[in-house]
């Protein structure tokens, strides 16, 4: 069966954008232009510009057109990067994303919360267990980046200064935070998927509709073997994540 006109025009403008004919700031030709190339209606037109508009490729401003829009940087998710730089001031975001500490800001909301079947599996815990839901935005630059609810027990940060949100970012992350409670984590465990991002996910992270993202799980592990902490899900732009793994043989 033939594709529809609107998704075939589509697939060709964005090879034209992906092989470098159409370049970073380079105007798409209007649509009665485009129109006529293609033999097809404007209506077909704007159908194949609005899917390219939800894949983030193109952005259309009043009366400046319909341009190429910039591709944000490529960030790579090492194996290392919840070790701590000794001296200066970092998360795993920050070293995820190469920015200094003055270049990053986090939104927070913090609630106490039941654990769910799914969390308490995670927990290994009883269902209901009281938990510390953390909700985080991460901006590089005031552009959001990541997003997540990470959670630890409530037994474990009850009326300590990991409680309360004006901490927040707190150097060192998760890792340091838990050590200030005679938390030894020697035990990291992550999962990983990917999908379309739900509404809420777009619009937090101020992508389209059409952009993937990447979701993972992440467990922090204390040396007794008890889990200290779930975020599920961190979620990222998929299409500029890369996740690098280390393999050691010997």
């Amino acid at each position: 069966m033939e594709r529809p006109g609107y998704l075939r025009i589509a697939a060709d403008l964005r090879n034209r954008i992906t092989s470098g004919e159409y370049r970073i700031g380079d105007q798409i030709p209007t649509l009665p232009a485009l129109a006529e190339t293609y033999e097809v209606s404007e209506t077909t037109i704007r159908n194949a510009l609005a899917l390219l508009r939800n894949e983030g490729l193109i952005e259309t401003r009043a009366r400046a057109g319909t341009r190429v829009r910039e591709r944000p940087p490529i960030h790579r998710l090492t194996s290392d990067r919840y070790r701590n730089k000794l001296g200066v001031p970092s998360t795993p975001f920050t070293r995820d994303q190469q920015i200094g500490w003055s270049e990053y800001r986090l939104d927070k909301k913090f609630e106490r919360v039941g654990a769910t079947p799914e969390l308490a599996s995670l927990f290994e815990c009883e269902v209901g267990e009281p938990l510390l839901a953390r909700h985080f935005v991460f901006f590089d630059n005031d552009q959001p980046h990541q997003m997540s609810t990470s959670y630890v027990r409530w037994s474990d940060v009850e009326g300590t200064p990991v409680a309360d949100p004006i901490h927040e970012p707190w150097p060192g992350g998760t890792v340091a935070q838990l050590a200030t409670l005679r938390i030894r984590v020697t035990l990291i465990k992550e999962s990983f998927t990917c999908g379309m991002p739900t509404e809420r996910e777009a619009k937090t992270l101020k992508i389209g509709s059409g952009v993937p993202v990447l979701r993972y799980v992440r467990r922090h592990i204390a040396h007794d073997g008890r889990v200290v902490e779930v975020a599920s899900p961190i979620v990222r732009r998929g299409d500029t994540t890369v996740v690098e793994f280390d393999i050691p043989l010997t």
